[in-house]
Parts: C-alpha cells; sequence; structure tokens
C-alpha cells in the first residue's frame, strides 16, 4: 500500500465537518479507490471550540490556515473557507506555490482568479481542482473534462443557482410573491441572511464563467457574464408564464462561436416540454450540448454538505491516484493555460430570440398604444399582448407582452426609446423565451 496522502482542512463549516465525516465513514472503500489511505492532519477555522459534530482533537490546529500550507505532514489543502479574496486566496497562493495540491469548492474565487491559480498549479507541477465550486455534489465539471473531452461543445446551460430554483418553483406552487418566498427559503436554510449574491446572479455567474472556460476552452471572463436575478419577478409573472406554456427558471448560458464567447445568467420563460421546466426546489441542472455526444444532461443536489463534500472527496481521491505523475498539474482547465484562448466577447444584440417584456404603467389612456408605438419604430413584432387591472399600492396597471424571434438588439432600442416615459412607473423587465 502506498504512503497515505496527507490532507489538510481549511474550513470547518457545513461542508468542512461533512468532508470529515465522509472521510470517516468511508475510509475503508476510499482507501481502495484511491490506492492510499487520506489521512486529514491538521485543520483550521475561526472558531476552535464550536461544536461541528465532528471530533477534530486528534487533528493539528492553526489558527493561522496559511501555516499549513508550510507543514511537513501536509501534502494537499483543502480550502473551503470562502470569498474571492482574502486568507483563502493568500492560502491557495501558498500552496500551490509550494508545490503542493489544492482542492477548492470557492467559485469566487476561480472565478476571479483561476488563471493565476492555474498558472501557479502547472509553474510548481501541483494539482488544482475544484469540482465542488459548480452544482455541488454534480460531477459536471469532471463530465466536461473527461466525458465530453472528444467533443466540441456548441452550447451550455442550466439551473445553477438552487436558492433561486426554490424560491422560483415555491412561487409558481404557491402563487406567493417572491419577499414571502425568500424569507421562507431563508428560515429553512436555502437561502442565506444576506442573499444578494444568489438572488442577483452573481453565485450563478461565478459558476457559469468557470464552466465556459472547460467547455470552450477559454481564459474565464466573469466580468463579461451578463447578469440578472430574480428579485423584480412577481407571482403574476409566474400565473402569466403558466397560461402561455412556460414557467419561469433562472438559467445561465454560455455559446462560443466565430462571433466570440456569449455568456448570460437571467431569468427565462421555460416551454413546459423542456427538462429544466421540471427541475424543482434547491436542485441544478446542467445541460451540456456536444457536436457528436448530443445533448447531455447533469442533475442533482446543487449544495449541501453531503453532496458538496463527496466532490470535495472526489477531488482528493482523483489527485491520490494521480499525484506523482505530473498530469494533473497540466488539466485544472482541461488545457494548459498557455492553450486557453482569450475569447472576444460576443455582441448579444445580434442573437435571435423571443422575449416576454412586463411593464408596470400608469393607468390612464394611451400607455397601450405608447408602448406598442415603441415596439413598432424599433421593429419589434408582438406576438401577444396581455393586460393586467391594478397591482400594487400605486395602482399602476400590469402590462406583458410576448414578441416574435428577432433580434434583441431591437427590444433593447424600444426600451430605449421609453426610457424616461412618464407612463412608466417602474423599469420595464426582460426574460427571454429559453428555445432549442
Amino acid at each position: 500500500m502506498a504512503e497515505p496522502l496527507r490532507v489538510a482542512l481549511a474550513g470547518l463549516g457545513t461542508v468542512g465537518a461533512g468532508v470529515i465525516r465522509l472521510v470517516e465513514a468511508n475510509a475503508e472503500l476510499i482507501t481502495r479507490r484511491a490506492g492510499r489511505p487520506i489521512l486529514i492532519t491538521a485543520v483550521s477555522a475561526r472558531d476552535r471550540t464550536r461544536d461541528r459534530g465532528v471530533d477534530i482533537s486528534r487533528y493539528a490546529w492553526e489558527e493561522d490556515m496559511t501555516v499549513m500550507a508550510g507543514r511537513d505532514d501536509v501534502d494537499l489543502v483543502v480550502e473551503l473557507v470562502g470569498g474571492s479574496d482574502g486568507p483563502a486566496l493568500a492560502l491557495a497562493r501558498r500552496t500551490l506555490g509550494a508545490g503542493k495540491g489544492l482542492v477548492t469548492a470557492n467559485k469566487a474565487m476561480i472565478a476571479h482568479h483561476g488563471m493565476e491559480l492555474a498558472a501557479l498549479a502547472e509553474q510548481n507541477g501541483a494539482p488544482l481542482r475544484f469540482e465542488a465550486s459548480v452544482a455541488g455534489g454534480i460531477p459536471v465539471i469532471k463530465g466536461l473534462r473527461e466525458g465530453v473531452a472528444a467533443n466540441r461543445v456548441e452550447r451550455i446551460y442550466g439551473i445553477l443557482n438552487g436558492t433561486c430554483n426554490y424560491i422560483l418553483s415555491t412561487m409558481e406552487d404557491t402563487g406567493r410573491d417572491f419577499a414571502e418566498v425568500l424569507a421562507e427559503a431563508q428560515a429553512k436554510g436555502y437561502a442565506e441572511a444576506d442573499p444578494t449574491f444568489d438572488i442577483e446572479g452573481t453565485d450563478a455567474a461565478h459558476k457559469l464563467s468557470i464552466l465556459s472556460a472547460i467547455a470552450f476552452g477559454s481564459t474565464i471572463d466573469f466580468a463579461s457574464v451578463e447578469t440578472s436575478g430574480i428579485s423584480r419577478i412577481l407571482a403574476a409573472d409566474i400565473a402569466q408564464a403558466d397560461a402561455l406554456g412556460y414557467v419561469i427558471r433562472l438559467i445561465g448560458m454560455a455559446e462560443a462561436n466565430d462571433g466570440g464567447l456569449f455568456q448570460r445568467v437571467q431569468a427565462h420563460l421555460v416551454p413546459f416540454d423542456n427538462l429544466l421546466a421540471h427541475v424543482d426546489g434547491p436542485t441544478n441542472a446542467v445541460v451540456v450540448e456536444g457536436n457528436f455526444s448530443g445533448r447531455l444532461l447533469f442533475q442533482g443536489a446543487g449544495a449541501g454538505d453531503g453532496p458538496t463534500a463527496s466532490a470535495v472527496v472526489a477531488d482528493i481521491i482523483d489527485i491520490a491516484r494521480g499525484m506523482d505523475t505530473g498530469f494533473e498539474a497540466d488539466r485544472a482547465f482541461s488545457i494548459p493555460v498557455a492553450g486557453l484562448e482569450a475569447m472576444a466577447v460576443a455582441d448579444s444584440g445580434t442573437r435571435q430570440s423571443r422575449a416576454y417584456i412586463r411593464f408596470m404603467v400608469a393607468d390612464r389612456p394611451g400607455v397601450l398604444a405608447e408602448l406598442t408605438a415603441a415596439m413598432r419604430d424599433a421593429g419589434v413584432s408582438i406576438e401577444s399582448l396581455i393586460q393586467k387591472g391594478r397591482a400594487g399600492d400605486a395602482g399602476a396597471v400590469m402590462v406583458a407582452m410576448v414578441t416574435h424571434e428577432g433580434p434583441e438588439s431591437a427590444v433593447a432600442e424600444a426600451l430605449r426609446l421609453l426610457d424616461g416615459s412618464a407612463s412608466l412607473t417602474e423599469p420595464p423587465l426582460v426574460m427571454h423565451l429559453l428555445g432549442e
């Protein structure tokens, strides 16, 4: 039997404690599959005295987590602290700089610093793995890096944030509005006390930028992800989508072609017969379309201690199997960093799509004519138009329309023509319809 792989663990929250439980519960099986024992030797967290439901007294404790990277009894560091910068980034840099493996669930750090860390890993022959950073226990990164390695990926899209999916599917089931369901999600632990990163789409955008880099062989470009969230969606929007044969889901989508790399996180209307329409609750689902593999669906728990710990330990096992070969250090994003392409940002205005546009307008004559005139002048063809009664304290009226397929730039132009109109009581809400 080979020597144990000695692991230091930074961060002892629900996932960190889950990693300890998993390594202990499945120790014999993990050893057989890894070809060597996995041995936790050191840990670090903010509070040493907190009860985490696991015994950490057997492990060396470090107040300064970055010190673990320099310990002689550590071969690999697991970072579960979170945050794009600060201690997590310092630990990552020191670990890889020392030629030791790094496993992380930190999607923000990878989205912002993944290229730097991958280059540092290559320079020092140190493996870098981050399966748990995207979609929890779903092996979508492994699927992209290995399962479709022979394919040209044409599109990748899906539900990447369980908090938003729980909120939207609960609104759909109950008819309740966003604020009430968000409070319930927080009470159940599906949403953070400060849910901004989730509900405004930032978390999903982090994950999408990582998937894009692996899928298309590009450098990570988080800044170019067009990002919007779900906080403005009304129960009335969900009811109207249902009447039209759709559900509303927050979708991350990326495509690469001659026009460059397109990346967007936005609420979409998803037709009833689409697989993603039936993904409810805090579940994640990712669709990958390869030119030979066809359409593949990865679906499962996108968060939680068990699923995320499972992804973390799977990465540890992979490193234990191949740590001495050097190959793993060159393939964090499937291709060595020097081979990744810095792709131009695609012009989303040229995309052909259908859109759902919701207006809240003053209840007075001529407003509908003003809206339709702007659409006409911008070249937007209206497929259907729905006017609801008064809504809200201001007595505003909801007007919703679905457009025929056309360039997205036309819709943007129509909204520009309406910008500043006294008829609008709030900015319009645009959601595209998910098509084939």
